[in-house]
């Protein structure tokens, strides 16, 4: 079975999608549809923007989206996804791609939500850090043993995870986990504590929009982050999504599952290949590839 795996934030780098808009009537037209509905041009920033400029959430985020989206519309009779899933920002390209919405009301989402989690990021000292080399239970564990907010926030691929919280306590939780034997413990430059109680603002922000937008009948099952399981109910996609600001990415969990329910070949949809790499560690045997362009 073909899978459709799409990227989150980290992926971008300057220059993204012009390849796209110079070949493709059809990905400049949806460039500028972008440009439009975000009321700024994220298509300089995405060509000729430097990587400062693609770093902030309010342009990464929606970046990331429409490169995937637009790359999943120009593929054409190459794009028929059996399941889908997305990591973090990804999963609201996945929607997109398995028709569950579409890609006005799934820009708008992605800006807002985007602006919600930075409103939400300078409310207090926070950020993430990657660890390496420890098993999910160990992390946990020091996780909450640590004083202050601090929580696994990506279940990346096995021996891998991002953990995310207040400042201080990422900052303590990372000696700890030096200690317990982590091979590395590394704070990332990320705006904030993604994926963890302290999104409680945006994920209340976000609930109301993606309440009141329509989500239509699905052409395949989408993997959810928040429960790493085939989902296909427009209602359920709702609070799941809601739920997803403040809950982990069940990655690793996400891919093990669609390869027991027959996932044979794993194709990223979007910038880079970080997915395609994950997918390898959780399952060497699994068969990668990145989208083609008709």
């Amino acid at each position: 079975m073909k899978a459709y795996i799409f990227p989150g934030q980290g992926s971008q780098f300057t220059g993204m999608g012009l390849d796209l808009y110079e070949k493709s009537p059809l990905a400049q037209e949806l460039f500028e549809k972008a440009n439009d509905i975000l009321d700024f041009s994220i298509t300089d920033i995405m060509f000729e923007g430097s990587a400062e400029d693609l770093k902030q959430t309010k342009v990464t985020q929606p970046a990331v989206f429409i490169h995937s989206v637009i790359l999943s519309k120009v593929a054409g009779n190459n794009f028929k996804p059996e399941m889908v899933a997305g990591h973090s920002l990804g999963e609201f390209s996945a929607l997109v791609a398995n028709g569950s919405l579409n890609f006005e009301d799934g820009l708008k989402l992605v800006s807002q939500r985007a602006l919600a989690m930075q409103k939400a990021c300078e409310l207090k000292p926070s950020t993430m850090a990657a660890v390496l080399g420890l098993e999910d239970e160990v992390v946990e564990k020091i996780c909450a043993q640590t004083t202050g907010i601090v929580v696994a926030a990506n279940y990346n691929c096995p021996g891998q995870l991002v953990i995310s919280g207040e400042t201080e306590a990422v900052n303590a939780a990372c000696e700890a986990l030096k200690e317990a034997g982590a091979r590395r413990a590394l704070v990332l430059p990320v705006g904030g504590a993604f994926h963890s109680p302290l999104m409680e603002p945006a994920r209340e922000e976000l609930a109301a929009a993606i309440e009141n937008t329509t989500f239509n009948t699905l052409l395949c099952p989408v993997y959810q982050n928040v429960t790493a399981k085939a989902v296909t109910d427009p209602s359920e996609i709702k609070k799941n999504l809601i739920a997803q600001l403040t809950a982990p990415v069940r990655w690793t969990q996400s891919v093990q599952q669609m390869i027991k329910d027959g996932a044979t070949l794993f194709t990223e949809v979007g910038p880079g290949k970080v997915l395609q790499g994950l997918v390898k560690k959780i399952d060497k045997e699994a068969e990668v590839a990145s989208v083609e362009i008709e």
